[in-house]
Formats: structure tokens, C-alpha cells, sequence
């Protein structure tokens, strides 16, 4: 069994930041394999499934953000899952809007949410999947970026973008992470 965890903010005024990419990738994966993201339990919100020969569990802390390792430590406890059953989805202000990129271990690169689950956690030996959402203009606090909307000029890319990261994920589970790696991660 591996879960999936797609990192964001709960609450109706961050459903459709920049920060909230991770959850959004969970949702368009269950949708994708008609996983349901309904059972509210251990700080977040949860459904168990298969995609093709393995099962997975998909879940959204309901924690905010910097506090999202409470809500992946009581998950995982619960499904007796060890750090290498997890992968966790989440924004990247350094990559470009779109691009994918699969990581082992490795610091938290800034990301809160990340730094929480590697202190509760105790450890960095997950797989991340980063999603790009590009950086922040000139002057604009990283903060207040990803706790924006997108664009008008990205918002039509969304669902390609939502899509090729819930392929990616299907390709990780069933293929591997080179598999994965080698499909999806542009290499420029």
C-alpha cells in the first residue's frame, strides 16, 4: 500500500491558489480512478483504492499548511505506512508553471509543509512530487504569491497540468520512479 498526500490550505478562499496545486492533483487522480476524497479523520480528508494492482490511500491535510506533518503522521500511523510508502504533492515557486519533478529525500527547500512532515515524520526518505508554479514578479513576497490565485493567462494550462501530474503519479506507482521520471520530467 503507498498514500498520496497532496499538500494545501483548507477553506474555500485557497481552493484555487498556487499553494493548494498539491491538492488539486490528489482530487484529479481519485476523480481519474473514482478514488472518493470524502472520509474526514485524522486532521484530513481521505479515500482508499486501487489504480490497477495497487492500493493506495489519497489525502489532503486539513491542517494548514505548516502544520500538514500532524495530519501525515496520524494517516500514516493509522495504515501502519513507513516514510518509503509515502509520496507527497506539492507546489514549487522554483520551477517553471507546469513543470514536474520527482525528488528523493532531501531538505524542505523552504516549503513549510514540507519541513513539517520531515520533523514529525522524522525524516526526509519520501518521494515528492514538485509541481512548478513559477516564481513570483518582481517584488511580490513568495508568501502572498502562492496564496494567490492563478493568473488568467494560466488558469486555462491548469487542467493539462492537474492531468500529466496524475498521470505521473499512475507511471510512479505502476513503473517506478525512473519510470516516472523518465515520461515526465522535462529536462531543461
Amino acid at each position: 500500500m503507498k498514500i498520496i498526500i497532496g499538500l494545501g490550505n483548507p477553506g474555500t478562499q485557497y481552493r484555487m491558489t498556487r499553494h493548494n496545486i498539491g491538492f488539486r492533483v490528489v482530487d484529479r487522480l481519485g476523480q481519474m480512478d473514482a478514488i472518493s476524497i470524502r472520509t474526514k479523520r485524522f486532521n484530513s480528508l481521505y479515500g482508499t483504492g486501487w489504480i490497477d494492482s495497487q492500493q493506495i490511500v489519497l489525502s489532503k491535510p486539513l491542517t494548514f499548511m505548516n502544520r500538514s506533518g500532524e495530519a501525515v503522521k496520524k494517516v500514516t500511523d493509522f495504515f501502519s505506512l513507513k516514510m518509503e510508502d509515502l509520496i507527497v504533492v506539492h507546489d514549487d515557486l522554483d520551477l517553471p508553471l507546469g513543470r514536474l519533478r520527482f525528488k528523493r529525500r532531501g531538505g524542505d527547500g523552504g516549503h513549510q509543509g514540507i519541513r513539517s512532515i520531515i520533523e514529525r515524520m522524522g525524516g526526509n526518505s519520501f518521494l515528492r512530487l514538485k509541481v512548478g508554479v513559477g516564481r513570483p514578479p518582481q517584488g511580490t513576497d513568495p508568501a502572498d504569491y502562492v496564496l494567490d490565485v492563478f493568473d488568467k493567462n494560466e488558469e486555462p494550462l491548469l487542467d493539462q497540468i492537474l492531468f500529466q501530474a496524475a498521470e505521473s503519479l499512475k507511471v510512479l506507482l505502476l513503473e517506478g520512479i525512473d519510470g516516472a521520471m523518465n515520461r515526465f520530467q522535462k529536462r531543461h
